[in-house]
């Protein structure tokens, strides 16, 4: 089914852009995970996005991470190496099961974190961490009613705001971003890009 976005944001298709200098990147998480975590799936992916952060940084483009992304990153590489563990022993292990049960599995998977935590804080520098108070909330809340976003992204885009009121440029393959105001999308996703050129909120620089 085709997807009907609200496009609010200004698309870059990062197949076609060329990384500037004065680019601050708030890079996010899909992405980190395609080039630190070996077993990431999507090549087509890695590539793409893999091309642009290396070309980002031979312009001398800034690149930058939020720390709420460990959250998300641990739970994505042990939901994945969890995903190959039953697969390779024919097993139907929960998270938490996989998570207790098996120390050895456990290590492997903390290994794989703390390895790419250390790859992302070598290539990009930390923005300003989020305090998640009452009036954070608030304004998480109040962004959720107008643009369509897990609550993820939502403490993502106030940790940004605050640390950078200016240009807002998101180096993402989630296409929910395309429907925040304000911001540069700066993706390869078709239907991001298609539906922005639909309404002419897509840019070339």
């Amino acid at each position: 089914m085709t997807i009907d976005l609200k496009v609010e944001a200004q698309v870059i298709d990062i197949l076609s852009d060329r990384p500037q200098q004065s680019d601050i990147f708030l890079v996010d998480t899909n992405v980190w995970i395609w080039q630190t975590y070996p077993n990431a799936k999507n090549s087509s992916k890695i590539r793409e996005y893999g091309a642009y952060l290396k070309a980002a940084r031979q312009n001398g483009s800034t690149l930058s991470y939020c720390g709420l992304l460990l959250e998300e990153l641990a739970h994505v590489i042990e939901r994945t190496e969890c995903e190959i563990y039953n697969k390779r022993n024919n097993l139907s292990l929960t998270a938490k099961e996989f998570r207790h049960n098996h120390p050895n599995e456990r290590s492997k998977v903390v290994n794989l974190l703390q390895t790419a935590w250390m790859q992302i804080q070598s290539l990009a520098v930390p923005i300003n961490e989020l305090i998640v108070d009452e009036d954070t909330t608030n304004a998480a809340l109040a962004r959720f009613q107008t643009q369509a976003l897990d609550g993820y992204d939502l403490f993502i885009l106030e940790a940004i705001h605050k640390a950078n009121p200016g240009q807002v440029k998101v180096l993402t393959d989630d296409m929910d971003y395309s429907t925040v105001p304000n911001i540069q999308l700066f993706t390869s996703n078709y239907q991001a890009i298609r539906s922005a050129k639909a309404k002419g909120k897509l840019l070339r620089r």
